[in-house]
């Protein structure tokens, strides 16, 4: 940071973060990077363009969700000195923050200094009141611990991160970065948030309104037995485990599974996990690098002509043409 040869001019954007308790680390460290891949030349990480500092009432170094720990650079201060304040969100049982980081937020807030919710960031931004009136993101993963926590507040689950006005917030993991790429879009330029992404070997930036993969929507419970069921089925698509393997991985019986299942969904275990499978189908469907082979296989289908004949009868049309009418719809948006 004290490069004598870095330029006097201020960067054209100043990131500040503050690192909740057991925040996530790769949600902080893809934020960063494309920054720092931003702000100069190759990957020399000066912040010419742009700087970022984490900041702190205690100096302390902050532990994250993996044991690892990252040391604040600065206090608080005057939230004015950043074009954005991020707060990074991890463990929503242990995570948190400090009383005068929260009233630092509102300060911001109160100053127009825009705020981001990175992770369960988004919860961090809730519990001190800055979201009311705001639309917001979270992962799907933590879809419904934001229901439980926030009664008539429902968050976006389904696209990579929302922007509204002055509060933007995003999943996490990967789409952190796809959220810093904007931010250099709008302040550095299109060449620069292009560059940080394929140095960090990501094909292309993700607009807001891209698709977030994960469980379907309409997949919604608060039963923990179907919802840890739900997510066993979304890990191991190809795999495709059978209900009693699931049941048995649940440590409860498969009749037990099938009750629970067919009062908070309606359904059967099996027709569930084919609607995990078709929702992951027409997610890689969106994506026109995936051949049909390659999307049965990841998608749990036997072969081709299993997945096509189980799209036909849900869907009305085979894969192939789903895919032309979802790239015809996305050109007239």
């Amino acid at each position: 940071m004290n490069d004598a040869s870095l330029p006097l001019s201020r960067p054209r954007l100043r990131v500040g973060f503050l690192l909740a308790r057991r925040f996530t680390l790769s949600a902080f460290a893809n934020f960063v990077d494309v920054l720092r891949l931003a702000a100069d030349e190759g990957d020399r990480s000066r912040p010419i363009l742009c700087s970022w500092r984490v900041i702190a009432e205690d100096p302390a170094p902050v532990r994250s969700s993996c044991g690892v720990t990252v040391g604040p650079e600065e206090r608080l201060g005057d939230p004015g000195r950043f074009d954005y304040i991020v707060v990074i969100g991890g463990l929503i049982e242990e995570g948190g923050l400090p009383p005068a980081e929260i009233d630092f937020l509102r300060r911001a807030a109160a100053s127009k200094v825009p705020l981001i919710g990175v992770c369960t960031g988004a919860f961090i931004l809730h519990r001190a009141g800055l979201m009311q009136g705001y639309r917001c993101c979270v992962s799907w993963f933590h879809h419904d611990d934001f229901l439980e926590q926030f009664d008539g507040l429902v968050p976006v689950s389904d696209r990579v991160f929302v922007e509204d006005r002055d509060r933007l917030t995003c999943s996490g993991g990967a789409s952190s970065a796809h959220l810093a790429a904007h931010l250099v879009d709008r302040h550095i330029g299109r060449a620069a948030a292009r560059k940080s992404l394929h140095i960090m070997i990501i094909d292309e930036a993700m607009a807001a309104d891209d698709p977030q993969p994960g469980l379907p929507l309409d997949l919604k419970t608060r039963d923990p037995l179907v919802r840890r069921a739900l997510l066993h089925m979304q890990q191991n698509l190809d795999a495709a485990p059978g209900v009693g393997d699931i049941a048995a991985r649940l440590g409860v019986s498969r009749r037990k599974l099938e009750r629970h299942m067919r009062e908070a969904l309606g359904l059967s275990p099996a027709a569930a996990f084919l609607k995990v499978r078709l929702a992951h189908a027409r997610f890689l469907l969106a994506r026109p690098d995936h051949s049909v082979t390659r999307i049965a296989a990841e998608a749990g289908f036997c072969d081709v002509s299993h997945l096509i004949r189980v799209f036909r009868q849900h869907e009305g049309m085979t894969p192939e043409a789903w895919r032309q009418a979802n790239a015809a719809q996305r050109l007239q948006v």
